[in-house]
């Protein structure tokens, strides 16, 4: 992230007190519900003693009718506060989830290392929202202590011995509360890493279900994700352990100090200290001060899940960008010429040497596909090379934002995916991009390179479905365009789902596209036409694909091969055949 960004512990701290006017007017409200529940048991007793024992029916109704306000009130307090609460909770937790996202889609990157794309999705849903509660906890707290202050003033001027004993024993016990959670906050932040991993395994076996029915693998993926699933069970079952032992103790350290409060009351009341009103008082508001200490032992429990929460949550946010530096803006208009000097990535390219013309389709071949994978990182600024320079119109790539980069070098990687959603909508933005100054492609530059500028969009995108040959794609679809591909696009074939994936790179019309493998596939004629049809909608503008087809080679002004991590031969496809027998092997074996 960069310098001026806010820290991870900066964003769970604002999502906590961005919440505190909610939360705060919640805790007021429950405060007087509260002191309306502490008051019942003193008002039962003043009705015993000045209207039941007196016998006095005028003052046993104004009595009840005081008791029937206390209610209302205290009714409609709970309910507004506990409202503001839960919006405070939900709000909060809805804040660090758009937090998690910003962060792991931001340009530069990093959020992502060695975390799957489930156990992401597990900490902006799970964790998020156990964070979140902390708004109700603290606030549930404060209700709690009101609670706990209102009885012991009632008992102390009840009887001072009873609400000394209240005053110095509830911080005793919210003490041994906090020494309590500690067990379970551990375990918790070990339920939550095991949750988050079963969810990681679940979603890669889905996404890869079509490819393991395939090869036969179903059962070894069942094996792998049943043993995933134990361990998260067993973690979550330590867990719950955790929690039932510390509130099972709090409750019985409850459950003995409200017996001290009974125990005392009834031996001042035997000594005459108390009257049988004030008797009843007290061992009311005794089994009263039950709910605000159960309270206290719920509320460290959120506390101690919500604090093993909040440390996942910010690792996320705080992780290491995997691209620094880099906020100039992208001059206009790009030209697009690439150079590469020097270029060594440590996993597939050796010190690269290469240019690339602007406005030419540069055909790329490796012999390697490490060589290819790594390319596509550093054009696309995923990575920056361990050595040499990359350079767009002769400025550093290091030098550009990532956002705005990417807007003017797309590259679309062949793993790319679609979107649940209709054809239409994977191929077209759902809106248009405004002119904003920045290389956004599309608006400062026409898709299909004829000049103008201000060709209609769907003309613009009706082009990049032919160039694809998307558009025989929606000829064979119920809907046509409106036709939903499903999730990931499972819905189409291998070979429709490249197609779809092409035209929408094409329709973004970028002043550099890298293309990696487009056609694997599609069958010989159709890679022909498509091949045809690429050359054609990108003429004028710099694209480079980078695939050992013949049929996409074929077309390019220029064909480079990647051999062995640095660039080994150089010339059109025809040249390179007759002349290099590394490229033959690559490109026609």
């Amino acid at each position: 992230m960069g310098s001026g960004e806010p820290s991870g512990r900066d964003v769970l701290t604002r999502s906590v007190r961005g919440q505190a006017r909610r939360v705060g007017l919640g805790a007021a409200l429950g405060c007087v519900h509260q002191l309306g529940e502490a008051l019942v048991p003193v008002l039962i007793g003043v009705v015993i003693d000045q209207a039941v024992a007196g016998q006095d029916a005028g003052r046993l109704r104004l009595w009840l009718a005081v008791l029937a306000v206390v209610y209302v009130t205290l009714s409609w307090s709970f309910r507004l506060g506990a409202r503001a609460g839960e919006r405070g909770a939900e709000e909060a937790a809805h804040t660090l989830r758009l937090a998690i996202v910003r962060r792991v889609l931001d340009a530069r990157g990093g959020a992502e290392d060695g975390r799957l794309p489930g156990e992401l999705a597990n900490v902006a849903t799970e964790d998020a929202k156990r964070v979140g509660a902390v708004n109700m906890a603290l606030m549930s707290g404060t209700w709690a202590v009101a609670g706990v202050t209102a009885s012991a003033v009632s008992l102390l001027l009840t009887s001072v011995p009873l609400g000394l004993i209240v005053l110095l024993g509830t911080p005793v016990l919210l003490w041994l509360g906090h020494l309590l959670s500690k067990p379970l906050e551990r375990r918790s932040e070990a339920e939550q890493d095991r949750a988050a991993h079963a969810s990681g395994v679940a979603a890669d076996l889905v996404a890869g279900l079509r490819v393991l029915k395939g090869l036969g693998a179903q059962r070894a993926a069942v094996e792998r994700y049943r043993g995933t699933s134990r361990l998260s069970l067993a973690a979550t079952l330590r867990a719950a352990r955790a929690e039932s032992w510390q509130t099972g103790l709090v409750l019985a350290l409850t459950g003995g100090f409200i017996a001290l409060i009974a125990l005392v009351g009834g031996r001042l009341a035997l000594d005459g200290s108390l009257s049988l009103g004030q008797l009843v008082s007290a061992v009311g508001l005794a089994l009263f001060l039950l709910g605000p200490l159960e309270t206290f032992a719920w509320v460290n429990a959120e506390l101690a899940q919500g604090r093993a929460s909040a440390a996942r949550i910010a690792q996320v946010l705080a992780a290491e960008p995997a691209v620094v530096g880099g906020d100039d803006p992208v001059p206009q208009p790009v030209r697009g010429a690439l150079r590469l000097r020097g270029v060594r990535l440590g996993d597939g390219t050796d010190r690269v040497d290469l240019d690339v013309a602007a406005g030419r389709l540069t055909g790329i071949a490796v012999t390697d596909p490490a060589s290819a994978e790594a390319l596509l990182r550093c054009l696309g600024r995923e990575r920056d090379p361990e050595s040499g320079t990359v350079e767009l119109d002769g400025v550093p790539l290091n030098r550009f934002d990532p956002a705005q980069l990417r807007a003017a070098v797309l590259v679309a990687a062949h793993d790319a995916v679609l979107f649940d959603g209709s054809l239409a909508d994977n191929v077209t933005p759902r809106a248009e991009p405004e002119d904003d100054g920045t290389p956004d492609g599309s608006a400062a530059e026409p898709a299909a390179g004829d000049g103008t500028g201000e060709a209609d969009a769907d003309v613009l995108t009706e082009r990049a479905m032919s160039a694809a040959h998307a558009d025989e794609v929606a000829r064979s679809l119920p809907h046509g365009t409106a036709t939903g591909v499903g999730e990931g696009g499972r819905s189409l074939s291998g070979g429709q789902r490249q197609r779809v994936l092409l035209a929408r790179a094409l329709r973004a019309g970028p002043p550099v596209l890298v293309v990696h493998d487009p056609t694997t596939a599609v069958d010989a004629l159709t890679e022909a036409r498509i091949a045809e049809g690429l050359r054609e909608i990108r003429r004028g503008r710099t694209t480079l694909v980078v695939t050992n087809s013949p049929a996409l080679l074929a077309v390019a002004d220029r064909v480079v091969l990647l051999d062995g991590g640095r660039v080994g031969a150089e010339g059109t496809h025809a040249e390179l055949v007759r002349a290099d027998a590394t490229y033959r092997t690559a490109v026609l074996a």
